[in-house]
């Protein structure tokens, strides 16, 4: 993650994480969009709804419970998925709810992995913005691990780990 200094104005968090699978670009891609496998390895709660252009969709964690409205922006199969969702930043006082931009890219290695990379901006510039920017930059690291493990493994590393 990281905040930038730009002439002496600092900027909102924003960060990136990047994760190899050894498998298909398609295959890894599809472990995202569809549901029914996301739920098996990230969304613990459970997922409602196929990640496509336009969709409203639910997301659902143990470990921060109630469904997340995750609206999807835009989607190129086997490329890219984007994202807005609700910032975690419980800052109401300071303008109210607002929504950051997640995009996921998928690329087709050489080598027949993907990588995968994702990043979340849009944060307000406040600490408590930076703390749930932080918080989130776990969460997709940790789903990005998940991923990994499930689709090259078939195991689900969330199971119990946070109930």
């Amino acid at each position: 993650m990281r905040a930038v200094e730009s002439r002496g104005a600092r900027q909102a968090p924003e960060f990136r994480v990047s994760g190899r699978i050894s498998k298909p670009v398609h295959e890894v891609f599809e472990a995202v969009v569809d549901p029914k496998q996301l739920s098996g390895y990230f969304t613990t709660g459970g997922a409602k709804g196929r990640l496509e252009t336009g969709a409203t969709v639910t997301w659902d964690f143990h470990d921060f419970p109630g469904a997340f409205p995750v609206h999807v922006i835009e989607v190129v199969p086997d490329r890219k998925v984007v994202l807005h969702w609700g910032a975690a930043d419980g800052t109401p006082d300071q303008g109210g709810a607002y929504d950051t931009t997640v995009t996921m890219t998928f690329e087709a290695l050489e080598d027949g992995r993907t990588l995968v990379t994702i990043a979340e901006t849009g944060w307000r510039d406040t600490q408590a913005a930076r703390k749930a920017a932080f918080g989130n930059c776990e969460g997709w690291t940790g789903m990005l691990c998940a991923l990994k493990v499930y689709i090259e493994h078939g195991i689900n590393l969330r199971e119990g780990f946070y109930k």
